[in-house]
């Protein structure tokens, strides 16, 4: 009896505590905030101004390492020294369709960050010296780190196989990038506009973070026109790549149009070999079909149009890898067959766990988030008050009989990506033995 009602007590309390995003317009902003009980706030300013919509190649990226230079309230010192003066961390990441500025601190120091994070949308000065000394050699860097990570180019040259233009654009430059100071203070005039900007705070209610965003956002200016690129198409492909570091490579998946898609999220569930438990193997035989020396990490990439599902195959020899891949390719084979009740009913309930679950990765690997490759639950957010849209699991939990696709239909071509250290190709023609179980040469185009 005594623990029954510790347990009523504990669901009321929960129930009590319990914070949901409320969604308001602040200054013609959308606005979003959640209020977390904790001793620490954050507030992202989520912007259009991904690769997808660059008028230049390289200069989205180019503009999230200008974040938090010089502005006409403080300079680029000024803003180190005062942030770490309150204790604050101050970061920019870029996606193929959102720039996200985040300012994270404890509560109570709300005012401070959001006039840093509003500065340097109205009044950035993006100075020609700044961009040499500071902004290129950050640029150089990220192409030099994704070039050393297999794993993050699959993924990026997978969107260019998967979409070409548009969410085909790559995060990162060209290897020798003109861009110039000029090409990104034009990008952001034509991106730094209210439509094309949202506020997310957690840690904070919507009506503090509201007041906050009418003060300082207030002189954000309202653009005539979106910012706006064609709708995605999907084509797929099939390409090779020599890669000097690193371990062989493969990526394997396939695209997909349309909204955010609660069967993708499943199937991605599914293909995932992770186990539930650190340090052991998981239970499918998926997850025991692969050789000890392999690694499979699955990727799920949801965007406003579009979707991009796979898996990237490791392994330190080509036979190691033919093998982790013939398994993935039969892994989804199986899947466009059918699923027994218990492996999707567990594909399921991984997908809620993981599209409830803030700061999840979509690639089981910590090298993946700094290229772009970590989606969070309030980008999720974002992309929707953007798009004036807030619903992401869109179907009714308790239908699960028709989740999945027909992957096994003649208008889902796979995109095939082979990243290889052998120059001499045998690794690459071992691999491409794997892939022949699925008719590769038919469904590639």
């Amino acid at each position: 009896m005594l623990a029954a009602r510790l347990t009523t007590a504990r669901n009321a309390q929960r129930l009590a505590t319990r914070s949901f995003a409320t969604v308001v317009e602040s200054a013609g902003l959308k606005v979003a905030a959640a209020e977390t009980e904790q001793p620490t706030s954050s507030v992202t300013v989520l912007i259009k101004a991904g690769s997808r919509f660059e008028t230049k190649p390289g200069v989205a990226n180019a503009l999230k390492n200008f974040a938090f230079k010089s502005t006409a309230n403080r300079s680029a010192i000024g803003t180190v020294r005062e942030a770490e003066l309150y204790g604050g961390v101050l970061s920019s990441s870029l996606s193929r369709e959102h720039l996200a500025l985040t300012a994270e601190f404890l509560r109570g120091d709300e005012q401070f960050f959001v006039d840093v994070l509003s500065s340097f949308v109205n009044s950035a000065k993006f100075t020609r010296h700044e961009f040499e000394e500071y902004v290129s050699p950050l640029v150089e860097s990220d192409v030099a780190a994704v070039n050393a990570d297999p794993a993050a180019l699959a993924v990026d040259i997978a969107h260019t196989l998967a979409f070409r233009s548009g969410l085909g654009a790559s995060v990162f430059p060209p290897s020798h990038s003109h861009l110039t100071a000029e090409d990104v203070k034009a990008f952001a005039k034509s991106a730094f506009s209210k439509g094309n900007i949202a506020v997310i705070g957690s840690g904070i209610s919507a009506s503090q973070l509201s007041q906050l965003v009418e003060k300082s956002f207030a002189s954000v200016p309202t653009s005539t026109s979106a910012v706006a690129t064609p709708a995605s198409s999907y084509f797929g492909g099939e390409t090779r790549v020599d890669s000097h570091s690193g371990p062989q490579t493969v990526f394997i998946g396939f695209g997909a149009t349309g909204g955010l898609s609660a069967e993708l999220a499943v199937l991605a569930a599914h293909l995932s070999p992770a186990p539930s438990v650190k340090w052991s193997q998981g239970s499918s035989s998926f997850a025991s079909a692969l050789p000890a020396a392999s690694s499979v990490q699955t990727v799920y990439l949801p965007y406003s149009d579009a979707t991009l599902v796979g898996v990237v195959v490791q392994g330190a020899t080509a036979a190691d890898v033919k093998t982790a891949a013939t398994a993935a390719v039969t892994q989804l084979k199986n899947a466009a067959a059918g699923l027994s009740e218990e492996d999707l009913k567990k594909a399921v309930a991984k997908a809620k766990f993981t599209a409830a679950t803030p700061g999840v990765r979509i690639m089981e690997s910590s090298r993946s988030s700094r290229f772009g490759a970590e989606f969070t639950i309030f980008s999720r957010m974002g992309a929707g008050f953007v798009k004036y849209e807030t619903t992401f699991w869109s179907r009714d939990p308790h239908k699960d009989e028709d989740l999945f696709l027909d992957l096994s239909a003649s208008d889902v071509p796979l995109i095939i990506l082979a990243i290889t250290g052998n120059s001499k190709g045998t690794a690459l023609e071992n691999i491409d033995d794997g892939f022949r179980v699925y008719g590769s040469g038919d469904n590639l185009h």
